[in-house]
């Protein structure tokens, strides 16, 4: 165990508290870090107190077994035998992504417990799953996005070494394994971090809370701080890659923006460790220099999510204009997701943010990026949540519609991204919800939430469940025993028929974005894909068409079919209303 340390530049007495007994810290530089001079033992409780101020959690603890207030545990993770020696996780651009929730994922809401669930996910044909933040937060229960603690695996899922449990039986299965992480603020409740230091920005903010210092006075060690937590989780937990929330929101001014440093540290880590790393963005402006190589000029990430996708696609399927669909409708934003990755050029921001205010970065040349440097989806957790009633989408358009989407968006160029219970049309919702102890918090959030996803849509607060309930938690939790109804068995086959298919057809992975490859007719509200040697076809009008198909390198012939009646002739499909086949050859 290395020596204890905590970095404090506001104090001028730093004392650590160990079952009940303070011991004095030395001022080990000019810069604010405290160091005791020797470790802990693995297991020993402790907190820091500053000027003798109240005991405090440790900024970096990896473990905290009574939640956000309460003091940190020493944790050893070179204490834990992995059995993944040599492990090599499966190369991202072959790849289908599983998003999933630990606390809802299975009803005990653990690390362990998902375990149990691992071998369903292979059987579907993912092979990387992503967690939602795990980072501790306030409470027993919460989507993980106002984590405090961010080098602590939630007590409540089951804490670190439940983690590299996890993670290992992950590996085991041929299961690469991605974080999300958010490194633009942190929580409102239980964060400590300013009276240790400058943590945040003076002049920036972000709409869930003050920014993070990334460019003014202190911001070295803050950066710092944020650049060793990427590290912790790929070295003591053996993960794959992260995904880094809402980097739009990281503002930083500095010669390095942090994303670059951020690529530059992984890759470096990467080449250290054997074994490749990955960083996957999300945000929301069309930028690409987000997935440009450093080399390039870019900041080097490896994909980033494509809600232009998701946006034209959900507003094509379900005629939704409110809210953050104002911006899509017709099927050309469809096809030009398909062939482009952006809807909108890039450089340029869509009307709706344009009216927010926001500015949109300036305009840079789109470089010859491959598919893989976009996610697909049709449907995450803030697309799903983020609704007032938590609805999926199979709820809002039925079964048969959401299964030729389905064709369409696992076919598609990009990396696919799947939302847990999506593959089988989970019956429950999945709603926003969260713990909050201080009393102050859950009006608040229930008036924002309604402010932001309710009063666009005309609803009342009353039309939205309410966050801090645990009955909203509950309700959000999957029902595994919904494999035995025949709708939800049959989605399960769909699905895993597709992405049975994207891995045997090279095609279907080659990342090639092509806008030539995409037709569609507006009017009668078809459109089709196509690949190198494989071509998806979609009808979503209210009658059965003949929908022409493109020319391929061979005779074509049907390889799947959401629904009955489709019927190939000379150049066309004969598709019913609210159906996707896929052709090849």
């Amino acid at each position: 165990m290395d020596d204890l340390w905590v970095w404090a530049p506001l104090a001028d007495r730093v004392e650590v508290e160990v079952e009940g007994r303070r011991r004095l810290l030395r001022r080990a530089d000019d810069d604010g870090r405290w160091t005791l001079g020797e470790p802990l033992s693995p297991g020993a409780d402790y907190a820091f107190s500053l000027d003798g101020g109240p005991p405090l959690p440790d900024p970096r603890s990896a473990w905290q077994p009574t939640g956000v207030h309460g003091p940190s545990r020493v944790f050893d993770p070179a204490a834990f035998r992995w059995t993944d020696a040599g492990w090599r996780p499966p190369a991202l651009e072959d790849g289908v992504i599983y998003e999933l929730h630990v606390g809802t994922f299975t009803p005990e809401g653990t690390f362990e417990a998902a375990i149990g669930k691992l071998d369903h996910l292979v059987r579907l044909g993912v092979t990387h799953v992503e967690l939602l933040p795990i980072a501790e937060a306030s409470g027993e229960r919460g989507w993980g996005y106002d984590g405090v603690g961010l080098f602590a695996a939630h007590h409540a899922q089951g804490g670190p070494r439940g983690l590299q449990r996890l993670v290992d039986a992950c590996h085991a299965r041929g299961l690469a394994v991605l974080l999300d992480v958010v490194y633009n603020h942190l929580g409102p409740e239980g964060n400590y971090l300013p009276r240790f230091g400058p943590y945040f920005s003076r002049t920036t903010s972000t709409p869930w809370g003050p920014a993070m210092n990334l460019d003014g006075p202190g911001s070295a060690a803050v950066r710092r701080f944020l650049c060793d937590n990427a590290r912790w989780w790929h070295e003591a937990f053996h993960l794959d890659g992260l995904r880094v929330d809402a980097v739009h929101a990281l503002h930083d001014g500095s010669p390095e923006h942090l994303m670059t440093q951020l690529a530059r540290e992984t890759d470096d880590l990467s080449r250290a460790l054997g074994r490749p790393l990955v960083l996957i963005a999300e945000t929301n402006r069309h930028d690409p220099r987000t997935v440009t190589p450093r080399a390039q000029g870019g900041h080097g990430f490896d994909a980033q999510w494509c809600d232009d996708l998701h946006h034209a696609l959900h507003a094509a399927l379900t005629g939704e204009r409110a809210g953050w669909y104002e911006d899509f409708g017709p099927l050309a934003q469809v096809a030009q997701a398909l062939g482009r990755g952006f809807v909108l050029e890039p450089g340029t921001p869509s009307p709706k943010r344009r009216k927010r205010g926001q500015q949109a970065p300036p305009p840079v040349t789109w470089p010859a990026a491959p598919g893989r440097a976009f996610l697909g989806y049709l449907q995450n957790h803030d697309q799903v949540g983020n609704r007032a009633r938590g609805e999926r989408l199979h709820h809002l358009v039925g079964a048969d519609r959401a299964r030729a989407a389905a064709a369409l968006v696992l076919c598609a160029p990009g990396v696919p991204m799947l939302f847990q219970g999506e593959e089988w049309f989970a019956t429950t919702p999945w709603h926003f919800f969260c713990d909050h102890r201080d009393p102050w918090l859950p009006p608040s959030v229930r008036e924002g939430r309604w402010r932001e996803f309710g009063l666009p849509w005309g609803l009342s607060p009353q039309d939205m469940p309410d966050p801090q309930d645990p009955r909203t938690f509950e309700a959000s939790t999957l029902r595994w025993d919904e494999l035995d109804l025949a709708e939800q068995r049959a989605a399960l086959e769909w699905h895993r028929a597709l992405l049975a298919l994207r891995r045997e057809r090279a095609d279907l992975r080659d990342g090639v974005l092509d806008p030539a490859g995409v037709t569609f007719d507006e009017d009668a509200r078809w459109l089709v894909l196509r690949r190198a040697r494989t071509a998806v076809a979609l009808n979503l009008a209210t009658h059965a068409q003949a929908v022409p198909l493109p020319p391929l390198p061979a005779v074509p012939r049907l390889l799947l079919a959401s629904r009955e009646g489709v019927a190939l002739s000379d150049g066309a499909v004969h598709l019913p209303p609210d159906a996707a086949c896929v052709i090849g050859c």
